[in-house]
């Protein structure tokens, strides 16, 4: 089915006339209006400028002008992330009737560049902290395994319309683990980058103050070859982030000339045995594919959860009571209210943010020692599969964060693919690699991909 394929294999069959560009527009567009009311991931849809853009698409093609290697091929995005011409909520109400941005974020734009048309921006948390994609404007986005059960946050909507066949490649962000854990609860890949991989001009809110190294726009994706090649496209210094740097996209190595650690346990939140099963079996094959393959824990990731939070909440959340405050926020979403009221006791004088600082330094240096012995990490994503919608952070196993914490704070490049089901649900790996050695976390997500199936079709 067309609405299963890989961007890649959709260009393909653009640049091959097999469809038109105005054709698969129009299939995807119908299709979120079939699939939308039942999982409500998308907040606008961008009928008009899509089938613009497909019109011109098409005119390309047949003039014979250069195409990009997504040309034709419909994206989406979080409700985050600037696309010209449409506003931008990051799901909180004082931002509802935001003017429309002018310009594409950068992402955005690399992608335009590449050929590809936006066709929807999709659902997330009020201001993007909560585990559940749910808000005061848009209301609560559903997984399309199971309705009953959450997408994940923060880029939930992104995950459960890629999942359903509605997009097959998007942009969510990255700050605990919100490309992953929607893109684990639904059932597609997605990676966080290397922290200053990309950059994040155009993101609401904007990146900066000394939280920025702990998050990341990814993209995703129902197949790992999209992201390989999205990384390619969007990588590179724009000269606005300056927290971007112009480092080389290395290309990973063989499979079987890599050094891997798994880990099952964290030491701080313990995994439902079907997650510690499928982190072992993708170890297995691994190892059976020539990797050396070893059960090792990296040191400090059972501090990973507190030293995230005492990071995040060193201003006691006054950094976002004012921002919301700035853009009119006067009622938020009780499940921010519950974010920030987690976040409050973590405020620190001067000298507690100096030793949480000297801590940080000393877990990103632990970690690059334990790089220096393997390529790789094979661990969970999460402690079980996608949960039941929670009303509240505390019922929320907020402690299974913990799991995709440890790379936010260690800057690495996580991805995270399905390898296994569990009651009809899928179930997802997290691989990491050394900072800067994107691309091998990929290459291996696309081995476990190629062996146990990746993502599977849902019917919503």
């Amino acid at each position: 089915m067309l609405l299963n394929e890989s961007a890649i294999s959709l260009a393909k069959k653009i640049r091959r006339r097999e469809i038109s560009c105005v054709q698969l527009i129009t299939a995807h567009l119908e299709h979120i209006q079939r699939i939308n009311p039942a999982i409500n991931a998308v907040v606008e849809v961008l009928a008009d400028s899509a089938l613009c853009e497909a019109r011109q698409a098409d005119a390309k093609l047949a003039a014979g002008e250069a195409c990009g290697p997504l040309h034709g091929v419909p994206i989406s995005s979080k409700d985050s992330i600037d696309v010209r011409g449409t506003k931008c909520t990051a799901g909180t109400l004082g931002r509802r009737d935001s003017p429309a941005a002018e310009k594409d974020a950068t992402l955005v734009h690399r992608l335009r560049a590449a050929g590809a048309i936006p066709i929807a921006k999709t659902n997330l948390p009020d201001l993007l902290f909560s585990f559940e994609s749910d808000n005061l404007i848009y209301g609560r986005t559903n997984n399309p395994y199971d309705l009953t059960r959450t997408a994940g946050g923060s880029s939930g909507g992104e995950a459960a319309l890629i999942a359903a066949g509605g997009s097959p490649l998007g942009l969510g962000s990255d700050s605990a683990g919100s490309v992953r854990l929607p893109a684990a609860f639904c059932g597609i890949t997605s990676i966080k980058p290397t922290s200053g991989r990309l950059p994040r001009t155009g993101h609401v809110p904007p990146a900066g103050g000394w939280i920025e190294a702990l998050w990341q726009i990814g993209p995703m994706a129902r197949r790992t070859e999209d992201l390989v090649l999205a990384m390619e496209l969007l990588a590179g210094e724009d000269g606005e982030d300056v927290t971007a740097p112009p480092v080389p996209l290395l290309a990973a190595p063989d499979i079987s000339s890599l050094r891997v650690a798994f880990f099952t346990y964290n030491g701080f939140a313990k995994c439902n045995p079907e997650i510690e099963e499928a982190v072992r079996q993708c170890a297995h094959f691994l190892w059976e594919r020539g990797a050396r393959v070893e059960e090792r824990v990296p040191p400090g990731v059972e501090d990973a959860y507190e030293l995230e939070l005492a990071l995040f909440g060193a201003d006691g959340a006054e950094g976002i009571d004012t921002y919301l405050e700035a853009v009119g926020s006067t009622e938020v979403h009780p499940l921010l209210t519950g974010f920030l009221d987690h976040m409050r006791p973590h405020r620190a004088s001067g000298a507690e943010f100096a030793r949480r600082w000297a801590q940080w330094d000393e877990y990103r240096a632990g970690m690059r020692r334990f790089f220096e012995q393997y390529d790789a990490i094979v661990c969970p994503v999460y402690t079980q599969p996608a949960l039941k919608h929670r009303g509240s952070l505390e019922e929320s196993n907020f402690q299974g964060f913990s799991y995709t914490m440890a790379w936010n704070v260690a800057g690495a490049p996580a991805a995270t693919v399905r390898c296994a089901e569990h009651e009809g649900l899928p179930v997802n790996v997290q691989v990491v690699a050394k900072p800067w050695r994107d691309q091998t976390a990929l290459a291996i997500c696309g081995e476990i991909e190629a062996q146990f199936g990746g993502w599977k079709p849902v019917v919503v």
